[in-house]
């Protein structure tokens, strides 16, 4: 065969491969936006005692049986955020959201929002100043990564919301334009 066509062959194989990403990415984010939506709803404020942070495997964490079952076998050795709090006179592992790990202050008292045993957000902190004293650390790749994660899907969030306001407003002008039509018949 000629080089030219084995070339173009490869190049299109990559061309299909890259779109069907693009598009199949493009429907997993609409979906965890969706599902961080329903999350919010159902998210309570609690007080609870910070004990200990830790990134852990899923099925190293002390987790409830039925969380593991539900959790795809992909995913149970992936690490994720597990903290370790006292709620009420319980000592409890909790899954955090990537967005708050960070910032968690450990052996302090926090009003945190949760929503079943998934931290979504940090209401106040209760006890030692700890944003104030503590020197600032060099941040671990990780970290910097979460961070970036952070600042791109609050600018998706804008530009879907701007998107949105425009869209609405298209709609107004329409309904006007056709309201003046049909006054003018």
């Amino acid at each position: 065969m000629n080089p030219v066509v084995i070339t173009v062959i490869i190049l299109v194989v990559i061309t299909g491969a890259l779109l069907a990403l693009y598009f199949v990415g493009n429907k997993m984010q609409k979906k965890q936006m969706a599902q961080k939506e329903q999350v919010a709803q159902t998210a309570q404020q609690m007080s609870m005692l910070i004990i200990d942070k830790k990134m852990m495997k899923l099925k190293d964490a002390n987790l409830p049986k039925v969380v593991l079952e539900q959790t795809p076998k992909r995913f149970r050795n992936a690490k994720v955020p597990i903290v370790k709090a006292k709620v009420g006179p319980q000592t409890m592992n909790l899954i955090c959201d990537d967005v708050i790990f960070d910032d968690l202050p450990t052996k302090c008292e926090v009003k945190a929002m949760v929503s079943g045993i998934y931290i979504t957000g940090l209401k106040s902190v209760r006890g030692k100043k700890h944003a104030a004293k503590q020197e600032p650390q060099k941040k671990s790749f990780g970290a910097k990564m979460r961070q970036k994660q952070r600042q791109l899907q609050k600018e998706l969030a804008a530009e879907e919301k701007e998107k949105a306001a425009k869209k609405a407003s298209k709609q107004e002008e329409k309904a006007k334009k056709e309201k003046a039509k049909k006054i003018t018949q």
